[in-house]
């Protein structure tokens, strides 16, 4: 019985640990969206705020529900605490410091950057994709 619930106590503990962000992701981004507009991304464990040029800052709960590596490119699934889900894909390989945010049907929403805010266009000439 002991055994049974230390390995209970192990899973359970693992599970929470799992619901939260990848530290890949976790930290200050630079965003740009579709149209053009800046954004600030914080990524903490369980939240994530979006900060507008203006100063609004809204905050949300998350969850990472997956994480896949196909080909060199990294993505990371999360689902917003009203049920909203997003990817989060690193599609250059070995470059953790840019990346773009879909919607779940793969519609882009910002494209984020450790150091620089980056184009949609600029983006993607530098992934060679379209």
């Amino acid at each position: 019985m002991k055994n049974y619930l230390s390995l209970l106590l192990c899973v359970s503990m693992l599970l929470l640990i799992s619901c939260s962000g990848s530290d890949v992701y976790q930290g200050n981004w630079k965003a740009t969206d579709m149209s053009g507009n800046k954004f600030e991304i914080n990524f903490a464990p369980k939240q994530f705020t979006i900060k507008e040029t203006n100063g609004k800052i809204a905050t949300y709960a998350y969850t990472q529900n997956k994480i896949k590596i196909q080909n060199s490119v990294k993505s990371y699934g999360i689902t917003l605490a009203d049920g909203r889900m997003f990817t989060i894909t690193f599609p250059l390989a070995k470059e953790a410091g840019k990346a773009i945010i879909t919607l779940d049907n793969k519609q882009p929403l910002y494209i984020i950057s450790r150091n620089a805010y980056i184009t949609y266009k600029d983006f993607y000439s530098l992934t060679g994709q379209p």
